[in-house]
């Protein structure tokens, strides 16, 4: 597939096909390795840390942990 290249603000800007973008699960402000290998612009998808719930609270300390947030009364039909 043929693109052009576009300025953006001082740099060069290349859109990424929506197809090419599903492909490799990328979205908005996904991050990327943008590399030169043999002469060609490489990009390629940073893939976002996941963890499971127990490594979350793991990093909960007596340092870092919240007390409780008031969020006020009921608007509507919610159940607290």
């Amino acid at each position: 597939m043929q693109t052009k290249v576009q300025k953006w603000g001082n740099s060069l800007a290349v859109r990424i096909p929506k197809s090419f973008a599903a492909e490799v699960q990328l979205g908005q402000d996904a991050v990327v390795e943008i590399s030169l290998q043999d002469n060609n612009i490489v990009i390629t998808p940073i893939p976002a840390p996941s963890f499971t719930l127990d490594e979350l609270l793991a990093g909960v300390t007596d340092d870092n942990i919240h007390g409780a947030i008031d969020t006020g009364d009921t608007v509507g039909r919610e159940v607290w």
